[in-house]
């Protein structure tokens, strides 16, 4: 079976619900097709009929969080002149509990039109992973429960169809039901029908959250409106992915991506949060609680888990790998990264000013995530973080890049586990500093231990991870069971930057690697270099691009100085962004800009994706650079040099809880107004960008 492919569906999300179809509005029986609700397929089919034809379809846009408009004509009616008179507006819109469908019919014949109206549904229960495996659903028939009414169950799920006004339908024990209206429309009228859907399942394992919405839309004006157009269309999908668990509704977090991972995912989730601090620490402070409620307390080769350990992924139930010998369990802590990204998640939050009290509350999760950095990252002692599944079920590979072929060495051979992936050793130095600085802050003992750990892994690191390539020295993707660096030269090396593992020069080698043309000439960061055996334009982790990649690397080399290649990859994810209508998928192709002209689609990616749309705000605060330490008493303001995005205005960002503006001019003078009046601003000018 093959994965059915989404780039040219149209998808509408509200969480936990989700609705693909084609662009035309139909949903029809087949591939991923459908609307789901919790990892659940509530409804396979419904497809609009007039007078038994198919409306031809002319158009579809975006019309909000949760809501898609179709356009289509029934050209067979009305008058019979060259442009039609009958015309469809179909208004998708989710909500947390399932669907509405307005269908408005506009005449502007000159004589009345009548016309009878259907609604084919079918409803087949499958859950995501059979679907993700391209294996085929079995319709469940349904029942008429009333006037204009049909049901649908399940185990576990039950659903409910209401056509107001309509007749429910149901022939046969295989076919589709159906709503039908009779429509009578007198010259130049217009009548509107409506249905609309509602799911109750009790097993879901995540719920629409109950809190207001944790940051306020910032007011945006940039030279650049595609910097205006991305920040809108992504903080609407962003608000689309919000979820919650159901005891804990008022603890919000961002599911990872529609369909195939609206969940909780740790990584994922931490990303997104960090990305969005500009705006708030509230969905910080959320995933933070959500995570560390969840913390690993034992040892477990089955699920992963362990003490201290910060799960990876939520499901209802186990979950098929599609295309690979796996089954992962409900609750899966296979991920090497999620741990010390929590960490750094807790540190970063308090620095932008999220209440003392609620960081002192998440203190013995912080001691139990170090413990597991200190007591189970290192299974071998080599003194680096390293992954293997022992349960032979799980991921493969435990990284972000967690394909099972992601890990290459430069000729393309596939490494073997256990593997210490580059990042990882990145993110666990930055996590041991980022864990000292809040044992210190609250009066806790060990800060001088983990200061320790991270001087004496940025030494072992140097020794062992960097090597010799065809574009001169760079640290290694990873390091293989055979402690062999795999010398391929990826994306993986820009996470190094900001977490202090490097020196200034070896900063300064890695950003003009990322830079270079085998690494920056497609729209935004190749995961691999063209260079690689192993490369290709359209694998998922070797050659192609991915959004929040990208604008984590963009945003370490603004923090850091390199301003012009910062500018470049953020220049690649602005085109690319254009071309996809301003919502930026998980990943596209990894083709050189100047033989495609647009970005090709990844067939298989998911859009709207958490990290991918919180990828906006990084680029705008990259560019604005504005860093403050509440703790401290003190923010910098450091936008990227020249301005090489235009002069950009945010109004809204939020520095512990005060509603603050920050501004870059033309030629990048920058200016902040709104800081609370204990924060010493100790730089407001823009820096020489650093050259390598």
């Amino acid at each position: 079976m093959l994965q059915p492919l989404l780039h040219d569906l149209v998808s509408t999300v509200m969480a936990p619900a989700s609705a693909l179809s084609d662009a035309d509005g139909q949903i029809r029986p087949a591939g991923v097709q459908g609307l789901f609700y919790a990892d659940r397929r509530v409804l396979s089919q419904a497809r609009l009929f007039v007078d038994g034809r198919e409306p031809e379809s002319v158009g579809h846009a975006p019309a909000g969080a949760g809501r898609d408009r179709f356009v289509s004509l029934a050209r067979w009616l009305g008058d019979r002149t060259a442009d039609p008179t009958v015309r469809l507006d179909r208004l998708r819109e989710l909500s947390p509990y399932g669907m509405i469908e307005q269908v408005a019919i506009t005449s502007t014949a000159s004589s009345p039109v009548t016309a009878t109206v259907t609604v084919e549904l079918s409803c087949d229960f499958a859950a995501i992973d059979a679907v993700k495996s391209g294996r085929p659903g079995t319709p469940v028939p349904a029942t008429p429960v009333g006037e204009g009414r049909l049901s649908w169950g399940s185990d576990t799920t039950h659903v409910t169809v209401t056509g107001h006004d309509a007749q429910a339908l149901v022939e046969g024990s295989d076919g589709p039901a159906c709503l039908r209206w009779e429509v009578s429309l007198p010259p130049r009228g217009r009548v509107t029908l409506r249905w609309e859907l509602t799911a109750e399942d009790p097993a879901a394992v995540v719920v629409t959250p109950t809190a207001s919405l944790e940051w306020s839309p910032p007011r945006v004006t940039a030279d650049d409106r595609r910097i205006t157009r991305l920040l809108d269309q992504s903080l609407e999908d962003l608000r689309s992915l919000r979820l919650a668990e159901p005891g804990a509704p008022g603890d919000t977090f961002l599911g990872a991506g529609a369909p195939w991972f609206l969940t909780l995912f740790g990584r994922d989730s931490i990303w997104a949060a960090r990305m969005l601090l500009p705006l708030g620490t509230r969905l910080a402070a959320g995933t933070l609680r959500v995570l560390a409620r969840r913390q690993g307390t034992r040892l477990d080769p089955d699920t992963g888990e362990a003490p201290g350990k910060i799960m990876h992924e939520l499901r209802r139930e186990a979950f098929d790998l599609a295309g690979q010998k796996g089954r992962l369990p409900a609750v899966y802590y296979g991920t090497i990264d999620a741990t010390p990204l929590w960490i750094s998640l807790l540190h970063d939050a308090w620095r932008w000013g999220m209440p003392p009290s609620e960081v002192e509350e998440l203190l013995p999760h912080l001691r139990a995530a170090l413990g597991w950095l200190a007591d189970h990252a290192d299974p071998d002692g080599d003194g680096f973080i390293e992954y293997v599944d022992s349960s032979g079920r799980g991921l493969a590979n435990q990284g972000w890049k967690d394909s099972g072929d992601s890990v290459r060495f430069h000729d393309g051979r596939q490494a073997e586990p256990p593997i210490a992936l580059a990042e990882v050793q990145g993110y666990a130095h930055q996590a041991a500093l980022h864990g000292a600085a809040l044992l210190d802050a609250f009066g806790l003992p060990g800060a001088a231990r983990w200061r320790e750990y991270a001087a004496a892994l940025a030494e072992r690191f140097r020794d062992a991870f960097w090597v010799d390539g065809p574009q001169g020295r760079f640290p290694a993707l990873a390091l293989d069971r055979d402690k062999r660096p795999v010398n391929a030269l990826t994306s993986n090396i820009g996470h190094l930057l900001g977490t202090g593992l490097l020196s200034q020069e070896e900063s300064a080698r890695v950003a003009e690697l990322l830079a270079s043309p085998a690494m920056a000439e497609g729209f935004g960061l190749r995961t691999m270099s063209s260079r690689e055996g192993g490369f290709s334009p359209l694998s998922y982790h070797c050659g192609s691009v991915w959004p929040h990649d990208t604008a984590i690397v963009i945003a370490a080399l603004a923090r850091e100085g390199f301003g012009e290649q910062a500018a470049t990859l953020a220049e690649g994810l602005l085109a690319a962004a254009e071309s996809f209508g301003y919502r930026l998928p998980e990943l596209y192709a990894g083709d050189a800009r100047d033989q495609v002209g647009r970005p090709v689609a990844y067939p298989a990616a998911c859009r709207p994706q958490a990290w991918s749309a919180a990828a906006a705000i990084a680029i705008a605060h990259a560019a604005l650079g504005l860093y403050p330490d509440v703790p401290a008493g003190r923010a910098r303001l450091r936008p990227l040099s020249g301005a090489p995005l235009g002069a950009l205005t945010v109004a809204g960002m939020r520095v512990a809880g005060a509603e603050v503006e920050v501004s870059v001019d033309h030629d990048g003078g920058a200016a902040v107004t709104g800081l609370p009046s204990d924060l010493h601003l100790e730089e407001a000018v823009s820096p020489s960008s650093r050259r390598p």
